[in-house]
């Protein structure tokens, strides 16, 4: 259950400390004096979002933080399982806003995101409001109010899995069958593209070679003249060459041997250039063009295999490898679409049985929510004749609708007020009052099932008054047993039957307003209830009357 609830600068509350027990607990006090506040910081541990405008008009950030003790085993289990340890039954849950939009939550210490900060808070309480009272005018919280009393956890959970993966293995089957127009528009573009590239026989590297011999082709003449007169100048000529001077100057360094010092050596370093000499002379040669034949009918064949390549590359890629690349997967693809037929086929026989398997899972489902159907009905039924709707029928229609995420159930509430009328959609017929009271008739049947560990609401009583509201504090007070139930009320009947009570008021200190939470008790609780019960002044007939109902509930 909820010990103690923290709030630092939240609207009109600059420090609200409440320290709660087991059982009925009310909150009143006058409009304005910041019970919604209060609420509004136990959503913000429900992890939902809060405009920033909330903090305290001068202030940087708000803090709620929330001390949990004695929680069931169950519950300390699923928050262990979670990470999250649960120590003599006891978890601390925090949140914490600045101005500049960020939001901070923290468990036991520990930082944790949003849906972790939901999924934890939601075990442990559960606010229902006015709000809610009309989410019963929406068809689709008929289906989880129903789901929330028969919990087919695992018939929901085998359902979703098989619905996954049919529409997964159908959204695969459009894919490969498609249009067969659009189709066969693909293969024959995929044919000519892969025919186009395979024409021209592309090599990896051919590109850069092509450049490189037309580039030589166009210089052929110049590259003979030169790569001749090189040759000539080192060996080629009969008189005068380089080669033909270092041998002689070489043989006239030999006969000076032993007569001059190292001449040999000088020698033989004549002798290594000559060689230098004769090895350059024979590279030359490699450069020219053997064919003597008119270089530009060559230069044209390759001019027009680069203007080849240049096309692919404009269509397919801007380089051979990516045009090789293009070409592969457009051959991935053709046989894909060549194939699909086959596939098509296996995917159709695929489809149908996940489809079967769905079908069968969800009637599973529909099975266990027409069981809770009956069930919830006589629950709901006997919490509506004790508040004060003895002639009321209430049923819930579980009808086959076409399979989605949530089942193949079309889930509604059917609800008749007066005796001889027809049992009609709940949207068209019920009242303020009467949807507060079947929401409360709703809760207090969930919550036996397996509800949350504290329970608040939020004006239950709206709509109704006298006899009737007494009535739903009883029923509140009845729900508190054994756990945790907390009220925000402007009803006298139901505040007199609190165990714990609190005025919620607002007082101006040093110019500003602050809201204070006070827990009453013997005579204040008098005269808060009488304040309640009156008008502008409170009489003594007012004290009277709220000590009467006080006793009465004692």
């Amino acid at each position: 259950m909820l010990r103690s609830l923290h709030i630092e600068n939240i609207a009109v509350i600059s420090r609200v400390d409440l320290e709660l027990t087991e059982g009925f607990s009310v909150l009143t006090g006058e409009t304005g004096a910041g019970k919604s506040i209060i609420l509004d910081s136990l959503n913000l541990l429900l992890g939902n979002r809060i405009p920033k405008d909330l903090i305290r008009t001068g202030e940087t950030r708000a803090l709620v933080s929330a001390l949990f003790e004695e929680l069931s085993p169950a519950v300390c289990q699923r928050l262990l399982e979670m990470g999250f340890s649960c120590e003599d039954g006891t978890l601390m849950l925090q949140r914490e806003l600045s101005t500049d939009g960020r939001s901070r939550t923290r468990i036991n210490g520990q930082a944790v995101t949003q849906g972790v900060q939901r999924t934890v808070a939601q075990m442990l309480i559960s606010i229902h409001g006015q709000a809610d009272s009309q989410r019963l005018l929406q068809k689709s919280t008929h289906r989880e109010l129903l789901d929330a009393y028969g919990h087919p956890d695992a018939e929901r959970e085998a359902y979703a899995k098989a619905y996954a993966d049919w529409r997964a293995a159908e959204k695969r089957l459009l894919e490969v069958s498609g249009d067969e127009s659009e189709k066969l528009r693909r293969r024959e573009m995929l044919q000519f593209q892969i025919a186009d590239i395979d024409s021209h026989k592309l090599k990896e590297g051919e590109e850069e070679l092509l450049e490189k011999e037309r580039d030589r082709l166009l210089y052929a003449e110049r590259i003979n003249k030169q790569a001749t007169l090189i040759h000539r100048a080192l060996r080629g000529a009969e008189k005068g060459s380089a080669r033909d001077l270092l041998a002689r100057s070489e043989n006239a360094l030999h006969s000076l041997s032993g007569l001059v010092e190292d001449a040999d050596a000088l020698a033989l370093r004549l002798a290594a250039a000559r060689s230098e000499i004769e090895d350059v002379a024979e590279l030359v040669l490699g450069y020219m063009e053997e064919d003597t034949s008119d270089p530009t009918a060559r230069i044209d064949r390759i001019e027009g295999r680069l203007e080849s390549i240049s096309k692919l590359q404009r269509k397919y890629g801007s380089s051979i490898t990516e045009i090789l690349a293009f070409r592969d997967r457009a051959q991935t693809e053709l046989d894909s679409l060549e194939l699909s037929d086959e596939a098509r086929e296996a995917l159709e026989a695929e489809t149908a049985r996940l489809l079967a398997k769905a079908k069968e899972r969800a009637e599973a489902l529909s099975a266990r929510r027409r069981s809770a159907a009956e069930q919830i009905c006589s629950g709901v039924s006997e919490a509506l004749r004790f508040l004060d709707m003895p002639k009321v029928r209430f049923a819930v229609r579980v009808d086959p609708a076409e399979l989605s995420e949530q089942g193949a159930d079309d889930v509604e509430f059917l609800f008749s007020a007066n005796p001889g009328e027809p049992l009609l959609p709940m949207i068209r017929i019920a009242s303020g009052g009467e949807l507060s009271r079947m929401m409360l008739a709703l809760r207090s049947v969930i919550n036996d099932r397996d509800g949350a560990e504290t329970v608040v609401f939020d004006e239950i009583d709206t709509g109704v008054s006298g006899k009737t509201s007494r009535k739903i504090g009883i029923k509140l007070k009845a729900s508190a047993k054994g756990a945790q139930v907390l009220c925000v009320t402007h009803s006298a009947q139901i505040a007199s039957l609190a165990d714990s009570h609190f005025r919620i008021s607002k007082e101006e200190k040093d110019g500003r307003a602050h809201t204070r939470v006070t827990r009453l008790e013997g005579e204040e609780c008098v005269e808060e209830l009488a304040r309640i019960l009156g008008g502008i002044e409170v009489t003594e007939a007012q004290r009277q009357a709220a000590r009467d109902m006080m006793t009465e509930s004692n």
